[in-house]
């Protein structure tokens, strides 16, 4: 069976904040992944072709792409789209809806401070162009560490919240930091989402029997050099989902909800 790549990005950006500096790829490199995503003969296909094929509908063409961009940074309108659209590139982009037009504030509000935010308007202005728009929760937390009503605000709350500036029902959802669980994924389903993008150990390929409600992407990252993404591109040097969740993983997730309940930090996969 087919492998598909879904690349997630964050930020496309010369000057990102520290901490968001190896999530970023800059404007060049992003624009030689496009051309290498073309030159090795990937077709680049809206995220619903994927998740249609993973509810049992028809496969997606062979050497599919996806594209999809987490957080709803402003540099998706003032240089991503541009790109995309002079290629006629679809793309998802996951918004966190505590965020537009607050990243930026002087008071560092909003769940990431001091780098600039897509505002709703940008928001409509994407959507009217074309691209999907998807939700990333109201305010980025590592959700399978809340309690569940909490959770139930993150997912449904989003969905409302976009839907309100949208005016269309929106289906599309991302797990903050890639995290989820089995009351989690339920949560995302009762609240109406259809497809929910995960990150399945750090970095991996999608296929036809990807689980739709935590299915895999490839995290692109600064660190990310040219010659691992050439080999995303033909398919290899990453796992192949779907595949168990691992005790490591189930391990890591009692730490964080350990951490969390006596109000201690931990680092996250950003996501």
């Amino acid at each position: 069976m087919s492998v598909v790549p879904v690349f997630l990005y964050h930020a496309v950006s010369d000057d990102p904040p520290p901490w968001l500096a190896p999530f970023t790829v800059s404007p060049r490199t992003f624009t030689e992944h496009l051309d290498v995503i073309a030159d090795n003969g990937l077709t680049v296909i809206p995220l619903r072709r994927l998740v249609t094929a993973l509810l049992g509908g028809p496969p997606p063409p062979p050497r599919s792409a996806v594209l999809t961009f987490d957080d709803g940074y402003a540099d998706f309108a003032s240089t991503v789209a541009p790109l995309l659209l002079d290629r006629g590139l679809a793309a998802t982009l996951y918004v966190t809806t505590g965020a537009p037009g607050g990243f930026g504030r002087p008071s560092g509000g909003g769940p990431f401070p001091y780098v600039a935010a897509l505002s709703w308007r940008q928001v409509r202005e994407l959507d009217a162009a074309g691209f999907e728009i998807g939700g990333h929760s109201r305010t980025h937390p590592q959700l399978d560490t809340l309690p569940q009503e909490s959770v139930r605000e993150e997912v449904a709350g989003c969905k409302r919240e976009i839907e309100d500036v949208l005016g269309h029902q929106v289906v599309s959802f991302a797990y903050p930091h890639g995290y989820s669980s089995g009351a989690v994924r339920a949560r995302v389903r009762e609240a109406g989402w259809t497809s929910a993008a995960a990150i399945r150990a750090a970095s991996a390929f999608s296929t036809q029997r990807d689980d739709p409600l935590m299915f895999a992407r490839l995290m692109v990252r600064a660190d990310t050099g040219r010659e691992r993404f050439m080999r995303w591109t033909r398919g290899e040097g990453a796992p192949v989902a779907p595949f168990a969740e691992g005790a490591a993983t189930r391990g890591w997730r009692a730490y964080r909800r350990t951490r969390a309940a006596v109000g201690l930090p931990y680092r996250a996969l950003r996501a």
